[in-house]
């Protein structure tokens, strides 16, 4: 039996498609492996939305030439979201010739073909489809975990955010068939799974390319109703597409987990359109009001730029208030970075890189406080915890997650793994809660 080593980089769409290339490779008779020394091939997924996730890909690609040297036989892919660009795949091609496959996101299905093809001919092999409109259903997933999965039930974007490389790296939108969604969800309850994690670029937008009138709240309806699932999660969501109905069903479906991740990107109204996002600071309050009064408790996560080209002085005080304003449980914050092929990588006002790491650390001194007074709130509650895996600095501390996403760490049995219990907060960081069984 061979062995495969897969590197992941990026998104939880890009973790779930590594998912597939292991069903995949293990439908081939190759074995994983931690060890590179004892790989015959090894795969980078990878993502090109930052550019530091780049250059660890071609780090990574460089400290390979030798080991190629050593064994002629190993098989070297990168695939993924940087394999749909064409200045990637000159670099790779010119820079890194001892990479033998290269294919993009959207025909990892033909993974067999690939290396079959390579093992016959020894020549590189270039496989890169610019967008495909078809669903492909027939690839499983090597699930990394029985209690909880993620499920795609969408592709693609629509959007076309000046900042991003998305929609030019997974093609337009193209919405799952709910039978097939329905019926994988099921068989992962079958198989004891407890928590699903709905993938899409723009969940929201989910059913327009659907010739049924189903839409997203539709779906996570139909997927309320499967027993054995006990708590549903999605990401991401858009703004502009957020509707009523969506905001409704938390206080309607009883395993929607407390949480909305909903990127703001930036509270500049100036910066939101040039930034193609197509809603004001207004909409998103306005949005933000609505689902606090279904859900006053819900925990809020996001998304922030910081630098973006023409970004002023107030344009980032907007973005500090609106912060204060909403007061995010945490949010994911990013130094603009710039990305060839999209609008924003042509624009002249670019910001110095000393301008921005200020205005990060200072947005860093803003939402930190506020996370930890929002976890002081939970001191003393009984939260229920689905156990996810043992601490990898002591094996007596277990770590969980809340209905509202946060990390709680606690001392138990490693038997609790993949079980929702009680927990009792006993004492609260920024980004993570203690307690114990309660």
């Amino acid at each position: 039996m061979k062995k495969y080593i897969i590197q992941t980089y990026g998104c939880q769409m890009n973790e779930h498609d590594s998912e597939k290339i292991s069903w995949i490779l293990e439908g081939m008779n190759y074995k994983l492996t931690n060890n590179r020394e004892e790989c015959d091939l090894i795969i980078y997924n990878t993502c090109a939305v930052r550019k530091t996730a780049e250059e660890k890909v071609y780090g990574q690609l460089g400290e390979l030439k030798d080991l190629k040297r050593k064994n002629p036989n190993l098989i070297i892919c990168v695939c993924g979201c940087m394999m749909q660009t064409k200045e990637a795949i000159k670099i790779i091609t010119s820079k890194y010739r001892h990479v033998d496959i290269l294919f993009g996101t959207n025909n990892i299905h033909k993974l067999p073909q690939l290396v079959n093809t390579y093992e016959s001919t020894g020549k590189t092999v270039i496989d890169i489809v610019e967008e495909n409109k078809e669903i492909v259903e027939s690839v499983e997933a090597n699930r990394k975990y029985s209690y909880k999965a993620y499920v795609n039930i969408m592709y693609g974007c629509n959007n076309f955010c000046s900042y991003c490389i998305v929609p030019y790296t997974r093609g337009r939108e193209r919405s799952r068939e709910p039978e097939y969604i329905i019926k994988e969800i099921k068989q992962l309850a079958k198989n004891g799974c407890k928590e699903v994690i709905l993938l899409g670029q723009n969940v929201n937008s989910y059913g327009k390319t659907l010739k049924e009138d189903y839409n997203f709240v539709n779906l996570l309806k139909d997927i309320n109703n499967i027993d054995g699932i006990e708590r549903i999660r999605f990401m991401t969501s858009h703004p502009k597409d957020i509707s009523d109905d969506l905001i409704n069903a938390y206080g309607e479906l009883d395993k929607l987990c407390n949480h909305l991740h909903l990127p703001v990107q930036s509270g500049s109204n100036r910066i939101l359109k040039i930034m193609n996002r197509r809603y004001t600071r207004e909409d998103y309050l306005e949005k933000i009001k609505k689902i606090r009064e279904v859900v006053p408790d819900i925990t809020l996560t996001t998304d922030i730029i910081v630098g973006f080209p023409g970004e002023t002085e107030e344009d980032f005080d907007h973005t500090l208030e609106l912060v204060k304003e909403v007061g995010y449980d945490s949010a994911f914050t990013f130094l603009y970075s710039i990305r060839e092929g999209t609008p924003a990588a042509d624009m002249d006002n670019q910001i110095d890189d000393k301008v921005k790491h200020e205005r990060f650390q200072r947005l860093l001194n803003v939402l930190q406080p506020i996370g930890l007074e929002n976890n002081k709130k939970l001191l003393g509650e009984n939260l229920k915890v689905l156990v996810e895996d043992v601490s990898k600095n002591d094996k007596t501390i277990l770590n969980g997650r809340t209905t509202g996403g946060k990390l709680v760490h606690f001392k138990g049995d490693k038997s609790l793994i993949g079980k929702i219990i009680d927990v009792k907060i006993i004492n609260v960081k920024t980004f993570t809660l203690e307690g114990e069984l309660s």
